[in-house]
């Protein structure tokens, strides 16, 4: 490490992975703690020889540096003080004249603790978990390779999973994907290719694991074996105190998905909007998306509720989580982890989700051509995506604007169709693909404006304004469009002729 590499973690301040110590003459008392919870979580960085508010560099004596050295490497080694026992090695640089004791404490690849104690590291310190049951499995199931969802379950055979529910899974597979391999399968050969058939390790008894329960079991069978299961879809916009609609989902991931895309739709106006030359409904993708993460890559060991909450402003959504890190995830530097990967491949299979990764990359184009925001994604115990809705997505939401929703775009078919039947012999052959998507865009928007603009056109397709404005005077000069007002005041309506 070198000097300057010291200075920046230095000026970074203190963190999740990185801790100042006074320490001038003797160790602090709670290093030990830090130097557990570092190991137990991601690693980090200690720092003997400066003051943890400030940041200001104290120093060490440099007569007490090698005892120092010498009783915590002693201590570390000791397995009845930190069990199992560590190996690392202290280095003393020195800044600005002063001396300062470097600790680098890497991440652990099994449980450690101190005096018997487990400590985890969180932005507030170092915590003792102990005695909190849920906090030490969760340290566990990052520790191990192993999935809670690949329980076995050997005494529950395939009569207690709903084969209609494979059945339709098997279609939507099928459906995406010509000679599809399951295409011949029977359910429980689907079963066993997926890996939802293994042997339990303890009994050598084969039988369903608890993903596959969770997929395809019948509503009675999950409650058995995961009675804390369930999904809370809550819309909030008037009522803040409580809710204005609620559903809570208790049932199989595959009917889970269908019904919360449905909450979701019922709830959001969908916005169409140009991606390349397709048209495309971003709602529907960014919902894709945040359900199939809350579903497939939940901690279902946990007892905590996931939630999909759609509010005035923004929805989001909280699940539990076995993380990895800590903090708002960047989408130049997050790297995947796969959480529940039997879940997660029937969820490939059916189109429900795409490869690893690709989720939080979706969510961010298409939050984007959406509401023009940028989605917010936090690692923790509890992740939570957090998606911008103003703008656009509250011009129309709630249980009130479905019909008139529907209604519109059943128009807007109308005039789409009548369009087409004209442009087919007088404009077809002078507009572009581009052109001929955004004009149904256009169009539909006059069911129940008089006038648009190109601004309120940008903010719905995503589309710059100087590309609109070429498109409205080209839809002028073929007699769709007429404009009035001059600039950045021109306002368009459709003419008689234009339909």
């Amino acid at each position: 490490m070198t000097i300057e590499e010291l200075k920046k973690l230095i000026d970074t301040g203190e963190k999740i992975d990185i801790e100042f110590k006074k320490s001038q003459e003797e160790f602090n008392k709670d290093l030990y703690e830090s130097v557990c919870s570092f190991n137990n979580r991601d690693g980090g960085h200690i720092f003997l020889g400066i003051v943890d508010k400030t940041k200001e560099i104290c120093g060490v004596n440099p007569d007490r540096i090698d005892k120092m050295k010498k009783d915590f490497t002693t201590a570390i080694n000791n397995p009845n003080k930190i069990n199992p026992p560590m190996y690392l090695i202290p280095e003393d640089y020195e800044i600005d004249g002063k001396k300062i004791i470097y600790i680098r404490v890497p991440e652990g690849t099994q449980v450690r603790r101190l005096n018997g104690r487990i400590f985890d590291r969180t932005y507030e310190g170092d915590i003792d978990i102990t005695d909190n049951a849920e906090l030490v499995y969760k340290m566990y199931g990052r520790k191990q390779n192993t999935y809670f969802v690949n329980k076995v379950y050997p005494n529950l055979g395939l009569e207690f999973l709903d084969f209609d529910v494979i059945k339709r899974a098997k279609k939507l597979a099928m459906g995406r994907v010509d000679n599809h391999a399951w295409t011949d399968m029977n359910g429980e050969e689907i079963l066993r290719s997926s890996g939802l058939i293994l042997a339990d390790p303890d009994t050598g008894k084969e039988g369903i694991t608890l993903a596959a329960i969770l997929l395809f079991g019948k509503d009675s069978t999950i409650m058995s074996v995961l009675p804390q299961y369930k999904t809370d879809a809550i819309y909030r916009v008037k009522n803040l105190d409580r809710y204005d609609d609620r559903e809570v989902v208790i049932t199989n991931l595959i009917d889970s998905f269908r019904r919360l895309m449905d909450f979701g739709k019922k709830h959001l106006n969908d916005v169409f909007v140009l991606d390349g030359d397709q048209s495309v409904s971003a709602r529907d993708k960014i919902l894709r998306e945040v359900i199939s993460n809350i579903l497939a890559h939940r901690d279902y060991s946990s007892a905590f509720s996931a939630k999909f909450v759609i509010g005035k402003d923004s929805m989001y959504t909280e699940n539990s989580n076995l993380p990895h890190g800590h903090g708002e995830l960047q989408l130049n530097k997050f790297k995947a982890f796969p959480k529940n990967p039997a879940i997660s491949k029937i969820f490939r299979e059916i189109g429900y989700a795409d490869e690893l990764g690709s989720g939080m990359r979706n969510t961010n184009k298409y939050t984007k051509l959406y509401s023009g925001g940028t989605p917010v994604f936090v690692e923790d115990n509890i992740f939570q995506i957090t998606i911008p809705i103003d703008n656009v997505a509250n011009l129309k939401t709630g249980p009130a604007a479905v019909e008139t929703i529907t209604e519109n775009a059943a128009d807007s078919r109308k005039v789409s169709d009548k369009v087409s039947d004209k442009m087919s012999d007088k404009i077809s052959g002078r507009l572009t693909g581009k052109e001929k998507v955004f004009l149904e865009i256009l169009i539909s928007q006059f069911k129940d404006n008089e006038y648009v603009t190109t601004t309120v056109m940008s903010s719905i397709t995503s589309i710059p304004t100087s590309t609109i404005r070429r498109y409205m005077k080209k839809f002028c000069k073929l007699g769709i469009l007429v404009s009035e007002g001059k600039n950045k005041s021109t306002q368009y309506r459709i003419t008689k002729n234009g339909l």
